[in-house]
């Protein structure tokens, strides 16, 4: 049994917290935030500000990964989530029949959430756990380093407001502000490579209260959850009680951006494109403001290079350690990945070089990749969103997506790439997939592939017309 202390209160920091203690561990958890959520789940989410977490008021949904570790690992915590009023939404109920079973099919499931009904769960079984001792509102400033000749430095603990408190491992949960990578360059470590690729997109979200019972299957709106315009995208999220999220995505150079920010701009804007009229028509009532976040970007941040560690007795997980722009999604499940792998190896904290080699060689080859295809999308979208033309391998990509909601062996193939079981090369590379996606393209042209948003002079003019009357200031 080790004890490990836990940087970062965020969904990172509980899950592995929790993990670790599920798995005979004693626990420390600093979070900085010294202010208790309510309990309300509404009062928490929208009457609470989080300026050093701006998207956890962005609309979030679990991937097959984040469920299947939350009902492997921690099933109370996932039957908390139903009770909260998440559900789950098989990629197949887009078709009126789910095509013949084949194994694999039932890791195909969104969770419909909001990022507060996750940690909500989460921050009660571990505030319930004797073996995780929480210190709420201590800030961590600094880590206890011992340095030697001839090998990397170890972390042996931390320094936080009350004094110092000591570790067989240190894990930065700290996201993707974590000041860890300044104090090990203070304490003498080398700095490995950090990928970073900065996302030229924007966010705009709004969220709307349906009926009840909208959220129902049969009470949906048949249409798909994302549409896109040359210059613009815009995603509706079903979530938790009877709440639609709806992100408006743009790039961060657009004119237009600031005038997202008015909610009535923005309801109008919304209503522009399918995947979000469909739903707004059903008379939805807003819930707040509008809510913007950019300045974003997909940062790879490991603690070993090619000469191996450049610490041990400490590892990251969550954004810390990988973060992605949130179009697919991926944040949690790639959290809850690093959370599982750092539960299932804890007993070997001990033998540092080793571990930290283990962990780094894991991340690169079980996390990383997934970052790539992060990349991969976004350099796309940003393509597609600043009117460049678009080469063929780009536009077949984009294919997928639309060949997917008419054909339910493509469907498998996309829904495997986005639940993250298979890689898009594994997935796509079947030569009756390709020929599917093929013969769908054959004969488009871009203006036939639905579904399309407004053309770009009626968003202008709806932003003009907003401006006018002065709301759109």
């Amino acid at each position: 049994m080790a004890h490990i202390v836990v940087m970062g209160g965020g969904v990172a920091g509980l899950a592995t917290a929790l993990f670790l203690a599920r798995g005979s561990h004693d626990v420390t958890l600093f979070e900085q935030d010294a202010t208790r959520p309510s309990g309300d789940l509404d009062e928490d989410f929208f009457g609470r500000p989080r300026p050093r977490v701006p998207q956890a008021v962005q609309p979030h949904a679990l991937l097959g990964p984040a469920r299947t570790a939350l009902r492997t690992r921690t099933p109370d915590v996932y039957a908390h989530l139903l009770r909260l009023g998440a559900w789950e939404q098989h990629e197949f109920d887009w078709f009126t029949e789910h095509p013949p079973y084949r194994p694999g099919d039932e890791d195909l499931v969104l969770v419909r959430l909001r990022r507060v009904v996750l940690e909500t769960a989460l921050r009660a079984a571990v505030h319930a756990h004797t073996n995780v001792r929480v210190e709420s509102g201590a800030a961590v400033h600094g880590l206890v380093v011992e340095s030697g000749s001839g090998r990397a430095p170890r972390v042996t603990g931390v320094r936080f407001t009350g004094g110092r408190a000591a570790a067989d491992l240190v894990v930065d949960a700290a996201g993707r502000r974590s000041p860890v990578t300044n104090w090990l360059a203070a304490a003498g470590a080398r700095a490995p490579q950090t990928l970073t690729h900065l996302v030229g997109l924007a966010y705009a979200c709004r969220w709307y209260r349906a009926h009840p019972g909208a959220m129902a299957r049969t009470h949906r709106p048949h249409v798909p959850y994302t549409s896109a315009a040359p210059y613009a995208l815009s995603i509706a999220f079903p979530s938790d009680n009877d709440l639609l999220g709806v992100a408006l995505v743009c790039r961060v150079d657009d004119p237009t951006l600031p005038a997202l920010r008015d909610p009535r701009t923005f309801d109008d804007l919304a209503r522009l494109f399918p995947s979000s009229a469909a739903w707004l028509s059903h008379d939805l009532q807003p819930v707040g403001g509008v809510h913007v976040m950019a300045g974003l970007d997909n940062r790879w941040s490991p603690t070993a290079d090619e000469a191996g560690p450049v610490v041990t007795g400490l590892v990251r997980v969550g954004d810390a350690l990988v973060h992605t722009n949130p179009t697919l999604t991926q944040g949690i499940s790639l959290a809850l990945w690093a959370a599982g792998r750092v539960a299932e190896t804890a007993h070997n904290a001990t033998r540092h070089e080793e571990f930290a080699r283990s962990y780094d060689q894991w991340a690169r080859t079980v996390l990383k990749p997934w970052f790539g295809l992060q990349v991969a999308a976004d350099r796309d979208n940003e393509r597609r969103l600043s009117g460049a033309p678009v080469d063929e391998e780009t536009r077949q990509r984009a294919a997928r997506f639309l060949c997917a909601l008419e054909d339910p062996l493509v469907m498998r193939a996309w829904a495997q790439v986005r639940h993250m079981t298979r890689t898009p090369d594994e997935a796509f590379g079947s030569e009756d997939v390709r020929l599917r996606v093929k013969r769908w393209l054959k004969g488009r042209t871009d203006e036939q592939q639905p579904p399309a948003g407004p053309p770009r002079h009626v968003w202008e003019a709806v932003v003009a017309a907003r401006e006018a009357t002065g709301s759109g200031r």
